[in-house]
């Protein structure tokens, strides 16, 4: 089959079109024939060598769409020919023309509601959905009324946590957006606010009337994270889930932290489904059933062949991108 292989770290280049062995399913596992596989920049941090522990060579993508092609012995939730999303997280592999899940890590779609969109839709949505469901109702715990500040707005991941907060009772969300062609995009996410993020401190705090924000969630780091910590209100969360701007690590002083009754959380949702699948799943499922439903708006922005994975890359370490890229495999 064909698949898409990381042999080393490095540029968007190194990522090379080959033939490598179909995979057979674990006892627990099911095998996905992929339509479509979602592009995100945990991929670009795979392949930069961010996490350098991987072990290669290496096959990207933690989000497909398709049909299952195989059961493993004990699966006995799917059938064959079924179409379904999944979480490749655990392990990758989703840039290729078939992939192993885990059983606990798929989804069921509907059949007479799957069209190419459809799929597309589905492929780029369980990372990015269950991680802004997961992050404002299991770590930020978000109670209706509250101020959310959400960083990169525009991106594949913000552009649903705005959203989502609004849907699970945000009183007011706010974005911020590296560039001012982004501005109008995220506006029309259903932000009530958004700013460019050189400067939106002080425009936070002016349209918060001097009280700041609830929850901010990070995917960027560096400065904005040491200024975020700044603009939560007693009792407010800062959640790390990123770092997007490549910055240095931020050091905090937990006698701060104390001492103004703020938290400071994380989230990596690798770990998690590798922790608790069950716990990823369930929110996967009530989260992508909302954006097939209509009431979260998913935005393929663009479809690239899968030769074509290096410019998926490239187009989002260039910050050229809003909404969501997706590769078609088949």
């Amino acid at each position: 089959m064909r698949a898409i292989v990381i042999p080393a770290f490095g540029e968007a280049d190194v990522l090379s079109l080959r033939e490598v062995p179909v995979p057979e399913p674990g006892p627990r596992e099911i095998a996905i024939d992929v339509a479509y596989a979602g592009v995100n920049y945990a991929e670009v941090l795979f392949r930069s060598g961010g996490v350098p522990e991987l072990p290669l060579p290496f096959v990207p993508g933690i989000e497909v769409s398709g049909t299952v092609r195989a059961l493993g012995a004990e699966v006995t939730a799917f059938e064959i020919g079924q179409p379904v999303a999944a979480l490749s997280i655990v392990g990758g592999g989703g840039y290729a023309e078939v992939v192993t899940v885990p059983a606990e890590l798929a989804f069921p779609l509907e059949p007479d509601r799957i069209t190419e969109e459809a799929f597309a839709i589905a492929a780029a949505s369980p990372s990015n959905l269950a991680t802004a469901y997961l992050i404002l109702r299991e770590v930020a715990r978000i109670r209706p009324g509250e101020t959310v500040l959400v960083h990169a707005a525009a991106g594949g991941v913000g552009s649903l946590i705005g959203q989502m907060a609004r849907r699970l009772g945000a009183g007011r969300v706010i974005g911020t957006v590296g560039s001012p062609d982004k501005v109008a995009y995220a506006k029309g996410l259903g932000y009530d606010a958004v700013f460019l993020r050189d400067g939106y401190a002080e425009a936070v705090m002016e349209l918060t009337a001097g009280e700041g924000a609830d929850i901010v969630v990070d995917p960027v780091g560096g400065a904005l994270r040491e200024e975020a910590l700044r603009l939560l209100k007693p009792l407010g969360r800062l959640v790390a889930m990123g770092n997007a701007g490549g910055a240095a690590d931020v050091r905090q002083s937990v006698n701060e932290l104390w001492f103004a009754s703020k938290a400071v959380l994380g989230f990596n949702l690798q770990q998690l489904s590798g922790y608790a699948p069950r716990l990823v799943a369930e929110a996967a499922t009530t989260a992508l059933a909302m954006a097939l439903r209509g009431e979260i708006r998913v935005d393929v922005t663009g479809v690239l062949p899968l030769r074509e994975a290096a410019e998926a890359h490239r187009r989002i370490e260039a910050r050229r991108t809003t909404g969501k890229l997706a590769l078609k495999v088949r």
